[in-house]
């Protein structure tokens, strides 16, 4: 280019004592040179960017066989895109009935079909889980078979308000916090077992509720949930598939139940607490739900879907 504008600047003096015309400059190779736009540093930027993209993801070729995402959305991310709800499900409903010795069929039409909350009081009365699982058997569990859970995707941990960071952590405190000795540090955690060998571990000590019986369930997913008084799980809504129960193996939760926002002029708010031995049953996708976790022994609870 600049070559081109020395020719030129050279040819323009000469045509200045010429009889050269204008139009007949322009015709000039020259001139069109200078006129003509160059955008080679464009395409070799492009053809560098190209080459950059290709080589970043060849490197990374082995993010697209991972099922982990690479942006992690916010947990209640999904409350945002949920389908509005019908207020049928609350309306008529003003408090959670407490119910025992029912039969499956009277379940299923009373409770399950019209999405009502209930609380069965014999639900897990002669369940064997309630004089074993504690704090060192979820430990010694952890321990044997879940130690690998990390390398998991399907495995979920809630630390709610405690500094934890995986169960790992969890069973590492020291002993006088995890067993709730005065002036410790208080906590409450969740976590599902995501190994099949762990479910079925379990379900060694506890068996499907009895008013389910006609009804099938995910025998290798279990959630469990456990923690010393105080405030329990957050004000939230679900995105799992299925209605679930939650049976309380030890202790005593205050559970508050909340209908979706486009319902809160329509229906109520309802409290129940649910004591040891008894199983709460709700569609945790439709219901709003907290928990709250009374004085007393540690709370254990141990929880599945159902369709």
């Amino acid at each position: 280019m600049g070559k081109a504008a020395e020719r030129f600047k050279t040819i323009f003096l000469k045509f200045e004592n010429s009889d050269i015309s204008i139009s007949e400059l322009s015709k000039l190779d020259i001139v069109r040179n200078i006129r003509k736009p160059r955008n080679r540093p464009l395409k070799w930027l492009l053809y560098v960017l190209i080459v950059i993209f290709f080589y970043v993801i060849f490197k990374n070729i082995e993010i697209f066989n991972n099922r982990k995402c690479l942006v992690q959305m916010p947990r209640d991310a999904s409350k945002l895109f949920r389908e509005p709800e019908y207020c049928d499900i609350c309306e008529t409903v003003d408090k959670v009935d407490k119910i025992s010795n029912v039969s499956p069929s009277y379940f299923l039409e009373e409770y399950i079909k019209p999405v009502r909350p209930v609380v069965v009081t014999d639900g897990a009365l002669n369940w064997r889980a309630r004089s074993i699982f504690n704090f060192n058997f979820f430990k010694k569990l952890f321990t044997k078979i879940e130690i690998n859970r990390s390398e998991n995707t399907g495995c979920q941990f809630f630390p709610y308000k405690t500094e934890f960071q995986s169960l790992e952590e969890v069973f590492g405190m020291n002993e006088a916090r995890a067993m709730l000795k005065p002036g410790e540090k208080p906590w409450y955690i969740g976590w599902n077992n995501c190994n099949d060998d762990a479910g079925k571990y379990l379900k060694q000590f506890y068996q499907k509720p009895y008013f389910l019986s006609n009804m099938t369930e995910n025998i290798a997913l279990s959630w469990i949930f456990m923690g010393g008084p105080g405030h329990g799980a957050h004000m939230h809504v679900d995105n799992v598939h299925y209605p679930s129960w939650q049976a309380q193996l030890s202790g005593r939760k205050l559970w508050r139940l909340a209908p979706p926002p486009e319902c809160y002029y329509k229906c109520k708010e309802l409290d129940v607490v649910v004591e040891t031995g008894e199983i709460i049953v709700l569609d945790t996708n439709r219901w709003y739900h907290q928990t709250n976790v009374l004085p007393g022994e540690l709370s254990i609870t141990i929880g599945s879907e159902f369709d």
